[in-house]
């Protein structure tokens, strides 16, 4: 479905990813795992449109989207849950899901529709749709921004840091979403910096380490490997058996 090839981005004159590749095939859960500036947001971003790559190709669907803007990446079927939430706090619930229907706007039974559908995954989004969205607590802002992105009915979802700033409840609620979403048959992209939480939901997982994928397997090899357990999982290598 997407596949990075030898992609490289800059900020300025800083060069901040070199020569990345990755690809994701429809309906997994991928997930990107590595430190703060390793390049993982930086990856969303040249997928979204949001930042040229200088070198490299992307394709969605066997179509190059390096050189589309926003808008029409949205149309292809990418949306884009970013870190920090950043949803409209002086709009309601409802106005920031109509904001992520914006390319179908003028069909007002399909808008209907998916929102309906949205508030079978998150039905404290219906009690507070007409409450404004900067009084949710963190964790129903979460909500609300993964509502937000499924409104267009992505065929890929972009995660970044979902878990961030959450209370470790809401944690657990959030990544139960993100399983939901996926066997309701989206594909996802995960950038997690809870590495154990992201390896526990992925089916496969890439670690980033300054602008490079270093590392890739599946989800459950990442999670038995010496090397992901002591750097991103905070435990000890596995002691051989006898």
């Amino acid at each position: 479905m997407l596949r990075l090839q030898s992609v490289e981005a800059a900020y300025g004159s800083v060069r901040a990813l070199f020569g990345l590749s990755l690809e994701i095939r429809e309906r997994e859960v991928v997930c990107m795992i590595g430190a703060n500036g390793a390049g993982k947001t930086t990856t969303l971003r040249v997928v979204t449109g949001a930042l040229r790559p200088t070198q490299g190709e992307i394709q969605f669907l066997g179509r190059p989207i390096a050189s589309l803007r926003m808008s029409e990446i949205v149309r292809l079927g990418i949306s884009c849950v970013p870190e920090g939430r950043k949803v409209f706090s002086t709009m309601t619930v409802q106005e920031n899901l109509e904001i992520g229907g914006y390319i179908r706007r003028h069909d007002k039974r399909w808008l209907a529709d998916t929102m309906e559908q949205i508030f079978t995954y998150f039905p404290i989004l219906r009690d507070r749709r007409t409450q404004l969205a900067g009084t949710l607590s963190g964790g129903e802002q979460q909500m609300l921004a993964l509502g937000r992105a499924m409104m267009s009915r992505p065929k890929l979802m972009l995660l970044d840091e979902p878990s961030m700033g959450l209370a470790p409840l809401m944690v657990e609620r959030t990544f139960e979403a993100i399983q939901n979403i996926a066997k309701a048959g989206t594909t996802i992209l995960l950038v997690e910096q809870n590495a154990r939480m992201a390896l526990t939901v992925a089916d496969r997982g890439y670690v980033v380490q300054m602008g490079r994928i270093v590392m890739s397997d599946t989800a459950g090899g990442l999670l038995q490997n010496d090397q992901v357990r002591q750097t991103y999982l905070g435990i000890g290598a596995r002691k051989e058996d006898p």
